[in-house]
């Protein structure tokens, strides 16, 4: 199930000025037919590094001819880098001048005992298996690189913790607790952090909320689910199934493993989740292989459906492989798999490296010969038997044909971490054993010390590789790399290559940390070249709101409309808000339009109109004023008292003028004036209306025989009157800003679209005191000038006035449900309206007949026509 890979190195002798190396004499020869558990033994020894690899599996596949088809040919790579990384520093004369790289490689089987067994081999003497006890030909163990994965690691650490040897993981490290010992074991991976920060970056990049989860069923896997819930919980995401798939054992599980696998393939079949996160070691990619064939091992459905297209994303741990009894199968479903993988980049001369080796030729390789035979699905003669059955392999296959599944030509990630790996302890070894450092007199030393020694070097390590990367150990002795980013290309003839799309840079990198070349993915074919969604519900359109489901998970929702004066501007909203105060809602409430300024202005229609009329009322309020004081010493003016008259028409002119407070832009001095203005304004109008009655009652009493009232009839009482009315309003206005002034008010909620520049009345009691006290005087007027309609004068203004103040109650009493039913500007222009009505009503009812006689009807204004009609 794991197999382990050894790298060998030599040793060292030292003379006085001279330095010589001794390399031992080659192990014996390879086992002639590689069987799984075999040791295979290749090259020179001395110093010895330990790789795991995973290359065979003990399963129980059906029968073929020639080999094993349990065995991943995938992993073959990981070998070749190994040896290839040992021949560029054996042939580098600067690098170690004094020793020779070689390498031993055993097989775990995934398989703790094994492991162990494999380990303990390492401190016995090649053909016994003694622990501590070493004769005869000796290798002295440097490191330890190894395993893939992070169980088998950990099973290895346990072991050569107590010796203090040095282990180099280029695959899974395990977890570290209190209890794992952490001294002898460097990551060449990077750590599980940035793999699930990538995934959650990756996630949101697409907006992917709703996904599926498949983890192995063993600890890791399930410290993997309970880690990544709560944090991609936190930033929105929800999982449409959990699914815990077994580990691929013995064959007496293999039933209850492919039942279960029935259940997993009809969740994932049924989900709406089009991206399903996939995290297992590096065989599980079997697993998703096996779905669409599940029915043809045993398991008896009614229907079995293809799966459709998803899109599944990979962890680290996980390579594209597949058995030698799977070559005829269908891999169409993982077209478009987005994996992350460890930063690797092409090795200059690896290539070439791989093409170079033959079966035939590769005599201390054990592998070699095997791996043919399951990667070109012939047989070698003389393996077992002369005869062969099949295809006769030739040894001049080339390897670039194999499809991608079984064997791949460029460098993958966990085959440029090996890479690295042997350099990093090559470099280590270097800097330990220069003349420098290790003086004659250190030679004698223990072992440990030796270890000790090389695990303070492998901690500085620092250089660039080959192909340009920067190899260094941060102070947890994990090693500075981000990931990649990989779409797996699968095409119709079952060809496979993977695309770089992206890239996660490691914590201490500036700028974002995922990039992704989103135009260079291909994604499955269901999609039609459609990026996926991956949503539990529709996207919520700006103007609505998410309301979650009850019962369901947070990323299952209604969408509901954004209620009256509030918007959502983004998708999937979860409240929707209210518009800054200058702005308001738009009709589908998807964006705040800005408000507009509103208040009663010249340059509107409404305002010019008023404005106009107000100029129109006062010229002809000064035309009659003009009229009246040419006409002084006529009968008609002397008769009506010349002096209210004047005062009457020049309150008129005022009231007219007032208007053009109550246009315009709103101020402060403004507000505080115009209602004050129009108060006393309209007070000395109705006062001067009211005098003008008293008088005609009064002179009609004092015309009377034996009248007391003769001596009231005189200027000094329609000036009281005039007067105290007045004085009255005037000392209302004066309480009135004395207690709550009217002042300047921005109105933003009255109206949605407009911002209202208004005057606020201050105390609204006030304003009514105000308009009710007018009220109270043109009652009275009113009521006096009705009673006095009748009586017999040839200029008897008292039926006029009884019009006029009809008209002046009419508009007011109008005035106020119209004024408290309107908003903004349209109240300015009620009341503006209802002084033009009233002040027009007076000045048309009193002065236009009076008017009309004195200019166009002269002979009726003489002292005979009044002495005759009282006659």
């Amino acid at each position: 199930m794991m197999i382990l890979l050894m790298l060998l190195l030599s040793q060292i002798a030292c003379h006085t000025h001279i330095l010589r190396c001794h390399v031992h004499d080659p192990q014996p020869p390879l086992h002639k037919y590689y069987q799984p558990g075999d040791l295979i033994i290749g090259g020179v020894v001395s110093l010895t590094f330990i790789v795991s690899d995973p290359l065979a599996f003990d399963v129980e596949p059906p029968p073929v001819v020639y080999q094993d088809l349990s065995i991943l040919t995938k992993h073959y790579q990981h070998i070749l880098a190994l040896a290839f990384a040992v021949k560029e520093i054996n042939e580098n004369s600067q690098l170690l001048p004094n020793f020779t790289l070689g390498f031993h490689i055993y097989d775990s089987y995934f398989n703790a005992q094994r492991t162990y067994h494999a380990t303990m081999q390492l401190m016995s003497t090649s053909d016994r298996f003694i622990p501590n006890y070493k004769c005869g030909i000796q290798s002295n163990l440097i490191a330890v690189i190894g395993g893939l994965d992070a169980q088998t690691s950990l099973h290895i650490t346990n072991i050569l913790d107590i010796y203090k040897i040095p282990q180099i993981i280029y695959g899974s490290a395990p977890e570290m607790n209190d209890k794992l010992p952490g001294l002898s074991f460097y990551q060449m991976a990077p750590k599980d952090d940035l793999q699930h920060f990538g995934i959650l970056s990756l996630l949101l990049y697409f907006s992917w909320t709703w996904i599926g989860i498949l983890a192995m069923d063993d600890d890791r896997g399930e410290r993997f689910v309970h880690t990544v819930i709560p944090a991609f919980s936190k930033q929105g995401i929800c999982f449409a199934f959990i699914e815990m798939f077994p580990r691929i054992n013995y064959s007496d599980e293999h039933e209850n493993m492919i039942n279960k696998g029935v259940k997993m393939y009809e969740v994932i079949l049924a989900s709406k989740a089009n991206v399903v996160l996939f995290y297992g070691v590096s065989y599980s990619v079997l697993f998703l292989i096996w779905f669409p064939y599940i029915s043809e091992f045993g398991v008896q459905k009614s229907y079995i459906n293809p799966l459709k297209g998803k899109v599944w994303v990979m962890t680290t741990q996980m390579e594209l492989s597949i058995l030698n009894y799977q070559r005829n199968w269908s891999i169409e479903m993982l077209h478009g798999t987005l994996s992350f993988t460890i930063h690797s980049k092409e090795l200059h001369g690896f290539q070439d490296f791989i093409q170079s080796q033959k079966p035939l030729s590769s005599k201390e390789d054990g592998f070699m010969v095997d791996f043919w035979q399951h990667i070109f699905n012939c047989g070698f003669p003389n393996r077992i038997q002369d005869k062969v059955v099949g295809l006769i392999c030739t040894g001049k296959e080339k390897l670039q044909d194999v499809p991608g599944p079984f064997f791949e030509m460029n460098t993958i990630g966990h085959s440029y971490s090996v890479y690295n790996a042997v350099y990093t302890v090559a470099y280590a070894l270097c800097a330990m054993t220069a003349p420098r450092l290790r003086p004659k007199a250190r030679m004698k030393e223990s072992k440990i010390k030796h270890f000790l020694e090389l695990h303070r070097f492998l901690r500085g390590v620092s250089f660039n590789n080959s192909a340009g990367d920067y190899i260094s150990f941060d102070e947890n002795r994990r090693l500075l790399v981000g990931m990649d980013v990989t779409n797996w290309v699968i095409s119709s003839n079952q060809s496979f290559h993977r695309k770089k799309v992206g890239r996660i840079a490691h914590e201490t990198s500036l700028g974002r940390m995922l990039t992704v070349s989103e135009d260079a993915i291909e994604w499955h074919n269901w999609f039609n070249q459609v990026q996926p969604t991956s949503i539990c519900t529709e996207h919520c359109q700006p103007g609505t709101s998410k309301k979650v489901k009850e019962g369901e998970p947070f990323c299952c929702y209604d969408c509901i409309t954004c209620p009256v004066g509030k918007i959502s501007e983004e998708e999937d909203m979860r409240d929707c808000y209210k518009c800054r105060d200058e702005f308001y809602p738009n009709k589908n409430k998807n964006f705040c339009l800005p408000r507009y300024v509103s208040f009663l202005s010249y340059g509107e229609p409404l305002g010019m109109s008023f404005s106009f009329s107000a100029l129109f009322f006062s010229l002809i309020t000064a035309l009659v004023l003009g009229i009246f004081l040419k006409h002084h010493n006529s009968p008609i003016v002397i008769a009506n008292n010349r002096n209210l008259t004047y005062t009457l028409l020049v309150s008129l002119l005022l009231c007219f003028f007032c208007v053009f407070l109550f246009i315009g832009r709103p101020q402060q001095v403004t507000c505080l004036i115009r209602q004050t203005a129009f108060g006393i304004t309209f007070s000395v109008v109705v006062s001067c209306v009211l005098a003008k009655t008293i008088m005609v009652v009064l002179a009609f009493l004092a015309t009377q025989p034996g009248s007391k009232m003769r001596k009231w009839v005189g200027k000094r009482l329609a000036h009281s009157v005039l007067l105290f009315c007045s004085l009255i309003q005037a000392c209302i206005c004066i309480s009135w800003m004395w207690i709550s002034p009217p002042f300047l008010e921005v109105d933003v909620h009255s109206v949605h679209e407009e911002i209202i520049l208004q005057c606020n009345e201050g105390s609204v009691v006030m304003f009514y005191c105000v308009l009710g006290y007018l009220g109270f005087l043109a009652v009275i007027s009113f009521s006096v000038a009705f009673l006095a309609r009748k009586l017999p004068d040839t200029f008897n203004e008292a039926k006029f006035i009884t019009f006029s103040m009809l008209v002046f109650c009419s508009v007011w009493l109008s005035f106020v449900p119209t004024y408290l039913s309107t908003k903004g500007k349209y109240m300015v222009a009620v009341e503006i309206f209802s002084i033009f009505a009233s002040s027009a009503g007076l000045l048309g009812c009193i002065f236009f007949p009076k008017s009309y006689i004195i200019l166009l009807r002269p002979e009726l204004n003489k002292r005979e026509q009044m002495i005759r009609k009282k006659c």
